[in-house]
Formats: structure tokens, C-alpha cells, sequence
């Protein structure tokens, strides 16, 4: 018997269905994934198991008993626990205090009783112990990095005893050491009984942790499988409902002239130290790396949020001085975060206004914004790149990731810039949102842009670049032509060995 079972599971809003009769079941001691791409319907089916959308037709079971109303604290309640992809955690408590806040023993049983803060913390220790998440429980939630506050959530979730734990791209943001250290959390807690309902993008790491895989596409169920009996192009063609042939469509395209040049460049407070690099015109350079080896840190240093101490930057071989975002895009550098959600798009601000938030010179006088000019940017953009929005004053909000991701990316389009610097450009989107972006890409090398990609996936690294920077504690290690690279030599850069 199953031990979550969903079965004929459909929701409409307005003008959308999301969900056509879906369904979806789950064995204790059980890994089972559930893929798609963006708006297939994963997340609403998920909402509806933790109670956090209403059910709109169909019925779900948990232990065999039929679930007739449901909330996220009947939920929590019946054993059912999510982690997201965005971490929900409270910026200004502790770790200890957002592990440990609603988890049974740890609340006041009285007004009159005092917290045992004692029991909090060391409670707090063990289980991020077993995620191997070496975090101080002192330290405040909102000065922990992406990777660390995905660790807490896991953590807290284990506290919380669920029998069905959902995890929504938990390795999205983690190393390649905090992944490992991830999977053997989740084979523990299924020699425990636990159901796991695993959705992820990255396709090859359902490989190694999932037992069954169930498609999802246009709100439907397409297929359930044997995770043994699937390979990574069946299941692209499951989940796009074509051949992805590829996925990583990188072109060849005759380099120009040096656009972008770093030489020597440090900055104490982010870390940096003695980075060097040139990017030629129509060249994508790709920065590989562990998490905290100063990827990140490097990008926000080059678009001047936090400037270089030492060094030089050279714009089309004459020096510059970056100390603003102002400045940046004033000198035609664009920088699209890691955090989509954060820093890269303004969920309540209408798409249009997204689009051209960088470029307001171009479309205001005297104070005053040209709302037609910014309609027919935000137009452009959206058909360039292929935004699926039934409104372009619907916010930003209502877009599945891969929109966003490419809103944020017309933003900076809009600019007009001679330097895109793109930091985990396709992390959290499918795999068709994915080629679209890469594409995009290639379009942007072949009209001559300069673009520096950062990211985590090697396989993007390996498929997208010309050429690879790896970098470690702050500086470049190593850098490798595209022809010769390989995943094996790129780890070992980037693990010191």
C-alpha cells in the first residue's frame, strides 16, 4: 500500500489549468522523483499535498485514509514536511532558533516557563550534524549564504520527525561536497521508512538518489518509471514532449578583439586576490569552481558592488574604475545575479517595468517614464526571448523560473551592454527553458558580446564555454581551453589536488 497517494488530482486559476487529472503515489522508504518543466505542474501538485493550495478535484490518501481537508498546519501535523528551493527562513533568529521554533519538546509549556536555550542549541547542533553542515547555531539566518540557509531548512525539516519529506531542488545551491554529504541524509531517512518526493532539474543526480520517476507535462502524468530503467534523453523526451537534441547548442564563432581584461585584481572585503582574465569579443569565458571559492564574489566585484582594492580593469584595452553599479552599466557591463528571485527580477513589479528597470534614461524625460516606449521595449524583449505571459503588466511574480530568469536577462539586454556577466544563468529552470537560454547565448557571442558565465554545473561549463577558469580561495587556479578540458581535470583544480 502506498504510503501518499494522489490520484486524478486537477486545479484551475483563472484562465489556467495546472493540474488535468494528475497523479502521483508514494511508498515509505521510498526516493521517488517527480520532474517537468517549469509549469508542468510539479509545484501546484505539491502545494496541494502540503495543504497549502486548496484541492480543486481528485483525492489524496495518506496511510490509505482519504485527506477531505487539508492546511499547512494539518500537514505538518500528519508527518508531511516541504523544503523549497527558496529558503523560508526568519533573516534576524538564529540557526538554533529557526531549526527549533514549532518542534515538539522545545516550545514553553507556560507563559511563566523559560526557554531552555540550552536544549535549543545543542538540538539545533545534532541535526545539522547530520546534514554535515558546519554552521555556528549562534549565527543569524540572514548572513548565512544560499548554500548554508538550504542546509538549515533540511535540518529543520529532519527535527520535525516527517513521515513524506518533499525537497524542491535542494542541491540547486549546494557544493558538489554538500550534495554527497545531502544523498546520505536522504539514504538514512529512507532506511527509516521515510517518503521522499524528490524534484529536481539536475537529471543526472536522480540517477544516483531516486528509486521510481514520475513525469509531469502540461499538468498532466505522462509516465511512472524504475529510475534503472530510464536514461537522461528518455527522459528530456518525457518531459518536453519532443528530441532535445541539444541541450547545450554552443556554435563556433570567430573571436574578435579583447573587450574585457582583468589583471591582477583584488578586493579584501569579498575575498578576491590577484585575479587575471581577458574575455575577447564573441567569446563566452566560464568560471568554474567550488561554492565559496569567490565566483560570486568576483562578479559583484567586476559590476562594482563591492570595488576592487588593487589591480586593473580594462575595458576595450583602456583602464577603468568600477566603483558603482552606476558605473557599470554607464561603461556597458551587465550583471545578471545568482538569485533570480532576490536580486534578478522585482516580483511585484509588472513584467514591462522588470524589462526596463536598468534603462530608465531611455525611456523618461524629465522625471517622467514614456509608458508606451517601455510597452514596446518590454515587447521586443519578451518576443526575443520567448516570455510566455498572458500580460506584460502581469507580475513578475505569476512566471514560471525560466521566465523570470529570462526577464532578468532582457533587463540587462535592454542595456545594450558590450560585457553580460551571467552567474548560474540556468540554476532551478527545465531543461527546454535551459537550451532557450543557451541559445540565447550563443546569439550573443555570434553578435559579438563578451559574456562571463558562472556556474556550478559542469556540464554547462564544459558545454557552453570557450574557455575555463577555475577558481579556488579567491583566485584563478587554472584555465582551460574548451578543446581540452574535462570534468575530471576541472575537479581536481577546484579540490586542489
Amino acid at each position: 500500500m502506498a504510503l501518499l497517494e494522489a490520484k486524478d488530482i486537477t486545479k484551475s486559476y483563472v484562465g489556467v489549468q495546472a493540474l488535468k487529472r494528475a497523479s502521483f503515489d508514494l511508498r515509505a522508504g521510498e526516493v521517488h522523483a517527480l520532474i517537468g518543466e517549469n509549469g508542468a505542474g510539479k509545484s501546484t501538485l505539491i502545494k496541494i499535498i502540503t495543504g497549502a493550495v486548496q484541492n480543486g478535484g481528485g483525492t489524496i490518501t495518506l496511510d490509505g485514509h482519504k485527506i477531505d481537508d487539508n492546511s499547512p498546519q494539518l500537514a505538518k501535523s500528519r508527518g508531511i514536511a516541504a523544503i523549497y528551493q527558496q529558503p523560508a527562513l526568519f533573516p534576524e533568529l538564529t540557526v538554533a532558533e529557526n531549526i527549533t521554533i514549532g518542534l515538539i519538546g522545545m516550545q514553553r509549556q507556560s507563559l511563566w516557563q523559560r526557554i531552555n536555550w540550552k536544549a535549543r542549541h545543542n538540538r539545533a547542533a545534532e541535526l545539522l550534524a547530520q546534514v554535515g553542515a558546519k554552521i555556528s547555531t549562534d549565527a543569524l539566518a540572514g548572513e548565512l549564504t544560499m548554500p548554508q540557509q538550504q542546509l538549515v531548512e533540511i535540518a529543520r525539516a529532519l527535527g520535525a520527525d516527517a513521515r513524506v519529506l518533499i525537497m524542491d531542488e535542494p542541491t540547486a545551491s549546494l557544493s558538489e561536497e554538500d550534495t554527497q554529504n545531502l544523498f546520505c541524509v536522504i539514504r538514512e531517512l529512507r532506511t527509516r521508512g521515510v517518503g521522499i518526493i524528490y524534484i529536481s532539474h539536475r537529471l543526472d543526480e536522480l540517477q544516483v538518489i531516486a528509486d521510481r520517476v514520475t513525469v509531469l507535462r502540461d499538468g498532466a502524468t505522462i509516465e511512472t518509471r524504475l529510475m534503472a530503467e530510464v536514461d537522461r534523453q528518455e527522459l528530456i523526451r518525457l518531459m518536453v514532449g519532443r528530441e532535445l537534441s541539444a541541450v547545450f547548442p554552443k556554435r563556433e564563432v570567430e573571436l574578435g578583439e579583447t573587450v574585457f581584461e582583468a589583471r591582477n585584481l583584488s578586493c579584501h572585503a569579498a575575498g578576491i586576490s590577484n585575479v587575471s582574465f581577458t574575455i575577447r569579443a564573441g567569446e563566452i569565458l566560464g568560471f568554474a569552481g567550488l561554492v565559496g571559492a569567490g565566483r560570486t564574489e568576483l562578479a559583484r566585484t567586476l559590476f562594482g558592488l563591492t570595488p576592487a582594492d588593487d589591480g586593473e580593469i580594462r575595458l576595450r584595452s583602456k583602464q577603468i574604475k568600477i566603483n558603482s553599479a552606476a558605473e557599470a552599466i554607464e561603461l556597458g557591463i551587465a550583471y545578471v545575479p545568482e538569485d533570480r528571485r532576490r536580486h534578478g527580477v522585482i516580483l511585484d513589479l509588472p513584467i514591462s517595468a522588470n524589462t526596463t528597470l536598468a534603462s530608465l534614461q531611455q525611456i523618461s524625460k524629465l522625471g517622467f517614464i514614456n509608458f508606451q516606449i517601455e510597452r514596446q521595449i518590454a515587447t521586443d524583449y519578451a518576443l526575443r526571448l520567448g516570455v510566455k505571459t498572458p500580460a506584460l503588466f502581469a507580475a513578475a511574480a505569476t512566471l514560471s523560473g525560466g521566465n523570470q530568469q529570462k526577464v532578468a536577462l532582457s533587463r540587462w539586454l535592454a542595456t545594450k551592454p558590450a560585457v553580460l556577466i551571467l552567474d548560474e544563468p540556468t540554476q532551478g529552470i527545465d531543461v527546454g527553458a535551459k537550451s532557450e537560454i543557451h541559445s540565447l547565448m550563443c546569439d550573443l557571442a555570434a553578435q559579438g558580446m563578451a559574456i562571463l558565465m558562472i556556474s556550478s554545473e559542469l556540464l554547462e561549463i564544459l558545454g557552453m564555454s570557450d574557455r575555463i577558469a577555475v577558481m579556488r580561495g579567491g583566485t584563478i587556479a587554472a584555465t582551460f581551453d574548451r578543446a581540452e578540458a574535462t570534468q575530471q581535470q576541472i575537479l581536481a583544480v577546484a579540490l586542489g589536488h
